[in-house]
């Protein structure tokens, strides 16, 4: 019987080993052309031999992880084999979260052993409120970013604040959070996006009402969001969403281009159930990661460029009151001169890491011909309880980044009795966390905004280890209230303009239970959100 296993275990890993070897394979025959691959030595023949070798090895990483998980105890509340994992995987791979969700709501801890692809990797996945806190605040020192996240984002994100731990994350988070508690950027972030909204979005917006177009709402919020941010961040302004300055601003738009494929690239990379794929392409430098590695170029020449320019304005005394302290990368320029660096080089990377990293960090956050009313002033939309409860409510059901992960430096339990062994990743759900009856209620996948108020109307917050949409504790989000600021000012100012009508039905109730997304670092509605507009 357990010989019978271990060829069954064998020729299972044979298999996935041809399978991995032909992925490369079509990959190099897809994406090479034929005469690239003459002079580079390529041909069917070789890609056969590439595809064998890659099934070899795979079979001796098989019997190596049999032999080893003979004796291997099971420590976790819950456990799915290894081939169960893959298939399952494979199976429910576009409807990956709701399938995490099911599984932990099975186990008793709200937590799950996760073993990887041929025993490489091994870790946890939780939605355990408490097993959270313990993850992110108790024992938070001991759960890190670490080289798993590290390795995926590092050309993108680099050493900035969102990729990085240990000192260099502290030193990025105190400047940052010393400049997200003055009221001049939260005033030039609100004045930002009031003018964004009366002198882009709306008028958008009201050109495809008037013209009767179906527009796609999620593609054009991605767009404004992205504008928005930039100005915030870099002090420049990429106009994506005003597609007829693409001509004019050709810089601007190789950088929205690159700056997009490369977060897609970067989602792949981290959700590939195969990162030996990517890798040896990325090696080769072949198909994609070719093109995400031109990409990075770009997103760098286009951030150097604006670093030295505001390096140069900041030397400037006359210009220093008036410019240098409105957008991020100004201030950044100025609070980061009492830094340590090797050399200029140095803080320009920096630079350029920590604005990329609050970008990128942006865009989860809500992915006119008549001016705006004065009701929606900053003071005014802190008090529209409603809607604060609607978003937050939206954000439960489909946050933005739907799972993190963290990975353990040493050994340890969570709070469940759950074993953490040095060198797993423990994983915590969002996504699944927002679905769970034992959290949440009998209702929980239901849209119902009035869970957040009280008797009075009046929002009431929800303990930050139940709702981790923001991040939790030390890493929670800068930009909390600020984010919510700006998800009403869109919000108001749509549908004080326009009443917005799905053209494909909208958010049903099966919808709610099985909702279409694409898998990616982001959660994203997949085929998007198309909408006609009616004028009020």
């Amino acid at each position: 019987m357990a010989r019978d296993g271990c060829l069954a275990r064998v020729t299972a890993g044979f298999a996935v080993g041809g399978a991995l070897g032909g992925a490369v394979g079509f990959d190099m025959l897809s994406r090479v052309s034929l005469r690239k691959r003459a002079n580079a030595g390529f041909n069917t023949t070789s890609i056969y031999f590439l595809s064998l070798s890659l099934a070899s090895l795979s079979l001796i990483f098989v019997l190596v992880y049999s032999h080893s998980n003979h004796h291997r105890k099971n420590q976790c509340p819950q456990s799915y084999p290894l081939v169960g994992n893959l298939i399952g995987f494979l199976h429910n791979h576009h409807r990956f979260h709701d399938w995490v969700a099911e599984l932990l709501s099975t186990s008793p801890s709200l937590t799950i052993q996760v073993n990887g692809f041929l025993g490489f990797s091994h870790g946890i996945c939780t939605a355990d409120p408490a097993g959270l806190e313990h993850l992110l605040r108790s024992n938070f020192s001991n759960y890190v970013k670490g080289t798993r996240f590290q390795s995926v984002l590092c050309e993108l994100l680099g050493n900035g604040i969102f990729n990085v731990d240990g000192e260099l994350w502290v030193a990025q988070r105190k400047i940052s959070s010393h400049e997200f508690k003055t009221k001049s950027l939260k005033c030039f972030i609100s004045d930002t996006v009031q003018s964004q909204l009366t002198t882009r979005l709306i008028p958008y917006l009201s050109s495809a009402c008037k013209n009767q177009e179906v527009v796609d709402l999620q593609d054009v919020l991605r767009k404004f969001t992205f504008d928005n941010i930039c100005n915030v961040a870099f002090g420049v302004d990429p106009a994506w969403l005003d597609s007829k300055n693409d001509d004019q601003t050709s810089l601007s738009s190789s950088f929205v281009r690159a700056f997009d494929y490369a977060v897609e690239i970067s989602s792949d990379r981290l959700l590939s159930p195969f990162p030996v794929v990517w890798k040896i392409k990325r090696l080769l430098n072949i198909g994609s990661e070719k093109h995400y590695k031109k990409a990075i170029r770009i997103i760098n020449d286009y951030a150097l460029k604006i670093i030295l320019s505001k390096e140069q304005i900041c030397q400037n005394k006359d210009g220093m009151e008036r410019e240098c302290y409105q957008d991020l990368l100004s201030r950044f320029v100025h609070s980061s001169s009492d830094l340590e660096f090797h050399d200029v080089d140095g803080k320009r990377r920096f630079l350029r890491d920590i604005n990329t990293c609050f970008t990128i960090l942006k865009l989860d956050c809500s992915s006119i011909s008549r001016r705006i009313p004065s009701i929606f002033s900053y003071d005014k939309l802190k008090e529209l309880n409603y809607l604060h409860a609607a978003l937050s409510e939206s954000l439960r059901l489909f946050p933005p980044i739907p799972i993190n992960s963290r990975l353990a430096m040493s050994s340890d339990t969570l709070s469940n009795g759950t074993y953490v062994r040095k060198g797993w990743f423990a994983d915590y759900s969002a996504y699944a966390m927002g679905r769970m009856e034992r959290l949440w209620g009998a209702d929980c996948r239901e849209f119902r905004p009035e869970r957040w108020l009280d008797e009075n109307g009046v929002f009431q917050p929800c303990d930050q280890f139940k709702f981790p949409v923001f991040h939790c504790s030390p890493r929670m989000c800068l930009g909390k209230e600020m984010a919510y600021v700006q998800m009403k000012s869109i919000a108001a100012a749509m549908m004080y303009e326009f009443e917005v009508v799905a053209v494909d039905g909208g958010g049903c109730p099966e919808r709610i239970v099985n909702p279409p997304y694409t898998l990616s670092l982001f959660l994203k509605m997949k085929g998007g959100l198309p909408v006609r507009l009616k004028r009020r």
